[in-house]
């Protein structure tokens, strides 16, 4: 009895604290359910405000980052431009840039032991044959030669036979005031022969090609003994490239470069011409020598129709002095000894890398074939120029009959363009080059025909391409063909006699050394380097 008051007791106690706890429990879970009903609102929009505080900043970040990025690839991407311009830059600079004169400048002054011609044997009269510049430089060697045989100079007559029918006299074409007056001092000049002498017995000569001084003044000079005048009937190649008097060297650099100036009004309509060119920025003179006479006299026929080469086999066998002998055209190409073609031409000047935009000057009469023969050339370069498209048909009138006024016309242009491209290496270009090396070696650019013409064989063959590749190529076989100061070339190995004298490289196609010296600032090793190597970076 007394056990289970006991237990009864305790169970009472027990139940009072469950109800308390659970009484307390029930007040928490109301006041937590108050509480979070008050509460949860402030405490969501809270959280809310920080998450989009920490999007926002993870926002910020990201594009802060994008714009870093962006940034970069902009920066780089000017970088490249800026590089690639300035690539650009420097590659047209080097395109117009002449090659390094090495110290070498005009040195004519004759020596000090050097005097005129006090009392002359005779008159010297003589007939100037060939073009333009074949004239020329026969003229400057007849003045050299009369100075050789102690004779006074008669004015020379011009060439009126010749392929172009030149009706010119000297006085047309040249100066004749300024020539006799600027070599007063080397020889005795004068425009007629006295008229006691007009009937006198002369003596007809044809001067030994190539020939020494030696030559002159002792199987030439004899004649005197006999006549009073002597007739040179030809004036070109009688005088050789080497092995002559430093004076007389020098004599014909004078001539050549300042006596022969040509006639005032050709040379100031020439330097109209070349500031019209000019103004407009650097430009490319070609001597685009694909005209009828040389493809005829040439025997070249690559690209021409059959009609074509029927026409200029006609005129060179009705031409006695170019019906020499039988040519092969194919083995004249192979050989390098045909004029580069109009579309050839373009060709090279792309793949040394001048941009379709360069203006060129084309030095050159009547191309064979017209129209048709330069289509390819405009295509690559649109701004092709000459006499006719720079100048009116008035202003060209005084000179439109007379093929040497007009050729004159374009060795001024040529001879002070920024760039001088000759086709063919005839005579016109020998001279534009030989001045501009004279002038102070103005970049020329040698083709390497027969180099060139192979790549063009494999262009046509499919074994090529135009390209990066085929550039580079191209603009190898041009390193050394820049007009850089190199000591003329003499005789190929292995020839002798005539065929010796005629393989020597020309004497006005480079006056070196001859006629240019270097300063002597230059310090002395280089001076004995280059005289020993004269010059390692050579041109052809």
């Amino acid at each position: 009895m007394h056990r289970h008051a006991l237990f009864r007791k305790k169970t009472r106690s027990s139940g009072i604290w469950l109800r308390l706890l659970w009484g307390f429990g029930y007040f928490g879970v109301t006041v937590a359910t108050l509480l979070s009903v008050l509460l949860l609102p402030a405490l969501l929009s809270k959280f809310k405000m920080q998450s989009e505080e920490n999007h926002s900043f993870l926002h910020q970040k990201q594009v802060h980052f994008i714009q870093v990025t962006d940034d970069v690839h902009t920066q780089a991407k000017t970088n490249n431009s800026r590089r690639s311009l300035r690539s650009r830059e420097k590659h047209l600079q080097n395109l117009w840039r002449h090659p390094p004169t090495r110290g070498f400048e005009p040195c004519v002054s004759p020596s000090k032991d050097y005097s005129g011609i006090e009392n002359p044997r005779g008159y010297l009269l003589v007939h100037a044959n060939g073009g333009l510049n074949q004239m020329r430089a026969g003229i400057c060697d007849m003045v050299a030669v009369a100075r050789l045989i102690n004779a006074t100079l008669v004015i020379p007559q011009l060439d009126k036979r010749s392929f172009w029918k030149d009706s010119s006299t000297f006085s047309d074409v040249f100066d004749e005031e300024y020539f006799i007056k600027s070599l007063e001092k080397d020889i005795p000049i004068v425009r007629k022969l006295p008229k006691e002498l007009s009937t006198a017995l002369k003596a007809h000569k044809n001067f030994r090609s190539w020939s020494s001084a030696a030559y002159y003044q002792e199987e030439i000079t004899r004649l005197w003994d006999d006549y009073k005048v002597i007739h040179a009937a030809k004036s070109d190649s009688r005088l050789a490239n080497n092995d002559l008097p430093s004076d007389i060297q020098k004599l014909r650099c004078r001539v050549h470069y300042d006596a022969l100036r040509f006639a005032p009004s050709i040379e100031a309509f020439g330097r109209n011409l070349l500031e019209r060119m000019r103004s407009k920025g650097p430009f490319i003179a070609l001597h685009l020598r694909y005209e009828k006479d040389m493809l005829a006299f040439s025997g070249c026929s690559h690209g021409l129709s059959s009609m074509q080469m029927e026409e200029l086999t006609r005129i060179r066998e009705s031409t006695s002095h170019w019906r020499v002998k039988l040519i092969d055209p194919k083995e004249q190409r192979l050989k390098g000894l045909c004029p580069l073609t109009p579309k050839e031409v373009g060709i090279f000047l792309e793949a040394l890398g001048y941009p379709s935009t360069t203006r060129i000057y084309i030095a050159a009469g009547e191309i064979y074939g017209g129209n048709y023969s330069m289509a390819a050339l405009q295509a690559r370069f649109p701004n092709l120029l000459n006499k006719e498209l720079l100048a009116s048909p008035y202003e060209l009138a005084p000179f439109r009959r007379y093929a040497s006024q007009l050729a004159a016309l374009d060795y001024i242009v040529s001879v002070n363009s920024d760039v001088f491209v000759p086709s063919y290496s005839g005579n016109m270009a020998r001279a534009v080059e030989g001045h501009r090396r004279f002038l102070g070696h103005w970049k020329t650019i040698s083709p390497d025909r027969s180099g060139l013409v192979a790549l063009f064989d494999k262009l046509d063959e499919g074994l090529l391409e135009e390209g990066p590749a085929f550039s580079s190529i191209v603009v190898q076989l041009h390193k050394r063909r820049l007009g850089a100061p190199r000591r003329r070339r003499g005789p190929l190995p292995g020839t002798k006699g005539r065929e010796r004298a005629r393989s020597e490289e020309a004497f006005y196609t480079n006056p070196l050394p001859d006629c240019l010296c270097q300063r002597q600032t230059v310090q002395s090793r280089n001076d004995k380097k280059s005289s020993s190597l004269l010059i390692a970076t050579s041109d052809a």
